[in-house]
Order: structure tokens, then C-alpha cells, then sequence
């Protein structure tokens, strides 16, 4: 009896051990081993509907439960066990989850709200009625643009319209409107100006001098020229005849080896300037032109040395009949255009001396405005008149006041200035030209032979033209249509 209870418990005693022993494995494996996730294989369903629409769900099993991941992009009602009512709220993308019996998930929908591009649609054609091929195409985040339009200033109504239905973005906060719209019609603009200025002077001046030089050498003189600027270098009074070559000399006597000299300046001189230019350029709409008929002068600019000396580099302004402008094709024959001509010229006669340098002043006349005017059509920029007078009196205290007899002792001078400025400006839309239709400035020309040349002296000749140069390439045998070519080219014939 004892050794068989001995038996027995010495089998319990290596049981509780294996037990052990499989419970520790078994938590051992349990840490090693990751968490297991029960997965759900339900394939998701794709809804798209427009900003203020709705739909009905209809789900085979009896719903319990719905979720919306983003209840700010769509709403849901529960209709009855089976029906569920989804409506879009704003732009973007949501997830739709429905939970049926036992807590299972039942459907997955990957909802897509897009905007309501049927109005655009709609107030595209009441607002633009001729532009039928635009394209419209919408997503959650954006609305696209596409096609063709009649003129820019229709293509940005329409991407403004568009603004006001398109999703506004995060970052930005504005509306994203994506435009692959291209505009149809003519965008080359041609503009003709004419700049035409008339100046007119007019100026008159009388001038008195009186010089006494004695034998003994006592010197007196009374200057009132007002063309006198410069004195000889020793000093008024000196030598009379110094200074006699720029004035009208009037008398001279001696008497007793004292000698009387008297000058008197007098002139009337009247001026005459005409400016005529009329360049023409040629643009596309929406991109600046530009063009000068003149020149540029240089300007000394001294600027610090590290040395004893001062170094000089140049600067070079323009001057002449200037020309910027930036049109913009409206639609309709309109063009919008920015206009800034210009009309300057240099003016020595207030130049400026700098370190043996003279530099001139500029006249400008300078015009900046915006106008819309049809294709043809011509506006000017008129009345820009200018009137300068300048009077100069010099005259010998009291003596220069005795009426007659004051004129010998005063000097007077009358200048006037008159300008008028007229600017007329032009446009027109343009289309390339055919060249083979053109003519040329030296399409006249005839180039003389010996004869006409040496003996009668002429520069141009009085034969036939060559046929070669004249006839179209379309005309010629052999000759492609629109190639352009005649006859040998390439090289110089000797």
C-alpha cells in the first residue's frame, strides 16, 4: 500500500510539472507572436454627388448603425431599417460606413462631393451665349477650364464666374479655377502715331557800349551788352576791339590821342522748328512695345576713388521721339491700350561744365494715358502748348531812366518761345501678310548701265525691269508657288 501511493503521487507530482512547463511555452509564444486584427474583405463602393444633392442608400441588410468620416462634407438620415439619406454638403471627400446585425460591418461607400457645375453651365450660356466651345470639368478640389473663347477680357469674366462655384483651397484660401482656355481671334496689334511739333522763337535785343582811352592811358568804359559774357582778362576797361567781334560796331574817333569807341548791339532773330515722326509697331496683346527715333548722349559721373584722383565712368540717356505702349485685345474690334510717347531733344544752351565735360540739358515732352478705341479707329493727344517770354533790362543807374536819351544807357533783350504738340494714335488688329503680294521700296529701282551711268550721269535706269526680280514665283516655270526664289541666288555674281 505504500509503495503504490508513493506511485501516485510521484505521477502528480510530474503532471503539475508538464502543465507547468506547456502554460510557460505557451506564454512565451504569446509575447513573441503580434496582436491579431480581425480584417474585414468588404470592397468599398464609389457615390459622387454635386454640392446640395441627394440620394437614397438601399443596403440588403437592416442597418444598425452609420458613420460619416467627415460630417462637414455629408450628411446622413436614417430613412427606415434599410434606407439611408445622404445629401453633400461642400466640396471634397468623405467615407460612409453602415453597421448591420451582430455588429458587422455591411457597406463601405468612398463618397466624392463635387461642385454644382451644372449652374455654371447654365449661367455660361446665359452670360456668354456665343461661346459654345468651352469645356467645363469638375472635381472635389477644383474646376477646369476648357476649349476656346472669343477674346481675353470674355476669358476673364468667365474665370471669375467660375470663382464663385469652385472650392475654395486650404492653403490660399481662394477658389481654385484651373484655365486651359485658348483665345481665338487676332492678338497682333499694330500702332501707327504721328508726332507732330511745331516751335517757334523769336527774339530781339539792343545793346550799348561806350569805351574812352586816353594817351595817358586813363581808361573808362560803360558795358550794358547782354551777349557780353566774357571779359577780356585784363579787366573792362581794356582793349575795345577784345570784345568787338561778337557786337555791331557803330563808331570810333580820336581826338587829342584820346580815343572815343561806341558799340551798339542789335538783333532780331526769328526761329522755326519742325518734328515730324510716325513710327509704327506691331505687338501681341497683353505684351509691351517700345521705339526710339533719336540717340543716346553721354553723362560724365564721377565716382569715389581709393586714389588721390576721382575716376569717371559714363552713362548714356536717350533722346529723340520715344514710343511705349501695351495693348490688350477686348473683343468685338475693342482694344484697350496703354499709351506713353515721348519727344525729347538736347539744348546746349543750358549745358552744364563738369571737369572739361559739357553736358546738355534735355527738353521733354512726355504723354502717359489709357484709351479703348475700335480696330481703325484714332484718338489725339492735343493742346500741349507752351509759351515762354523773358525780358532782360539792363540799364546805367539814373541815366538809363532820362527818357530818349536813357536807350543809349540801357540794354534790352525780348525772347519768346512757342511749341504746340500733337500726338495721334492709331490701332489695328493684324494677321500675317503674303509676302509674294508685297512691294518693296527698291521694287522701282533700275540699276543704270555704263552708258547711263558714265555719260548722261544718271543713278537710276531708264531700261526695262528685270522680269526675274518682278514676276511672282507662282508665275514663273518651274518655279514652286510661294518658294519666293528667282533666278540664280546664293552667291555674287562677278
Amino acid at each position: 500500500m505504500k509503495t503504490r501511493h508513493l506511485i501516485h503521487t510521484r505521477a502528480g507530482a510530474a503532471l503539475c510539472m508538464i502543465l507547468l512547463l506547456v502554460l510557460a511555452a505557451a506564454s512565451i509564444c504569446e509575447a513573441a507572436s503580434p496582436t491579431s486584427v480581425s480584417v474585414n474583405n468588404l470592397s468599398s463602393r464609389k457615390l459622387t454627388l454635386t454640392v446640395g444633392k441627394s440620394t437614397i442608400v438601399e443596403s440588403s441588410d437592416v442597418v444598425r448603425r452609420v458613420s460619416v468620416s467627415a460630417p462637414e462634407i455629408a450628411d446622413t438620415i436614417a430613412l427606415s431599417a434599410r434606407q439611408v439619406y445622404v445629401t453633400g454638403k461642400a466640396s471634397g471627400v468623405t467615407t460612409i460606413t453602415l453597421w448591420g446585425d451582430a455588429n458587422r460591418v455591411s457597406a463601405v461607400f468612398d463618397v466624392e462631393i463635387l461642385p454644382d457645375v451644372v449652374a455654371l453651365k447654365e449661367k455660361i450660356h446665359q452670360i456668354f451665349p456665343g461661346e459654345k466651345d468651352v469645356k467645363v470639368l469638375a472635381t472635389h478640389d477644383s474646376i477646369t477650364l476648357s476649349g476656346t473663347i472669343s477674346s481675353t477680357a470674355n476669358l476673364t469674366q468667365l474665370v471669375r464666374l467660375a470663382e464663385a462655384y469652385a472650392p475654395v483651397d486650404k492653403n490660399s484660401g481662394k477658389p481654385k479655377v484651373l484655365s486651359l482656355v485658348e483665345v481665338g481671334g487676332i492678338h497682333q496689334v499694330m500702332l501707327e502715331v504721328r508726332v507732330a511739333e511745331m516751335s517757334q522763337s523769336l527774339m530781339r535785343r539792343l545793346g550799348v557800349n561806350f569805351a574812352y582811352i586816353s594817351s595817358g592811358g586813363n581808361n573808362f568804359g560803360i558795358s550794358l551788352l547782354n551777349s557780353l559774357t566774357q571779359l577780356p582778362a585784363a579787366g573792362w576797361p581794356g582793349n575795345p576791339l577784345s570784345v568787338a567781334d561778337n557786337v555791331n560796331w557803330l563808331f570810333r574817333f580820336t581826338s587829342g590821342g584820346a580815343t572815343w569807341t561806341g558799340f551798339i548791339d542789335a538783333l532780331k532773330e526769328n526761329g522755326l522748328t519742325k518734328v515730324l515722326a510716325e513710327p509704327t509697331l506691331i505687338t501681341l496683346s497683353g505684351r509691351p512695345a517700345s521705339f526710339l527715333a533719336g540717340g543716346e548722349f553721354p553723362i560724365p559721373v564721377p565716382q569715389s576713388g581709393t586714389g588721390s584722383g576721382t575716376t569717371i565712368t559714363i552713362e548714356y540717356k536717350t533722346f529723340g521721339v520715344g514710343l511705349n505702349f501695351t495693348p490688350t485685345v477686348l473683343g468685338n474690334g475693342k482694344i484697350s491700350m496703354m499709351v506713353n510717347p515721348e519727344v525729347s531733344e538736347l539744348d546746349f544752351t543750358r549745358a552744364v561744365s563738369l571737369q572739361g565735360y559739357i553736358i546738355p540739358s534735355v527738353n521733354t515732352r512726355r504723354v502717359s494715358t489709357v484709351i479703348e478705341l475700335g480696330d481703325g479707329q484714332s484718338f489725339a493727344v492735343a493742346g500741349l502748348l507752351k509759351d515762354d517770354v523773358r525780358e532782360v533790362v539792363r540799364k546805367f543807374p539814373v541815366l538809363g531812366d532820362i527818357p530818349v536819351l536813357g536807350a543809349l544807357f540801357r540794354s534790352t533783350e525780348f525772347q519768346k518761345n512757342e511749341t504746340e504738340l500733337v500726338i495721334i494714335v492709331t490701332p489695328h488688329l493684324v494677321k500675317p501678310l503674303d509676302m509674294t503680294k508685297q512691294t518693296l521700296p527698291t521694287d522701282a529701282y533700275i540699276e543704270p548701265d555704263d552708258f547711263e551711268f558714265y555719260i548722261l550721269g544718271a543713278l537710276e535706269g531708264r531700261g526695262k525691269q528685270d522680269t526675274a526680280k518682278s514676276t511672282p514665283a507662282a508665275s514663273v516655270p518651274g518655279m514652286k508657288k510661294g518658294s519666293g526664289l528667282e533666278g540664280d541666288f546664293g552667291y555674287m555674281k562677278p
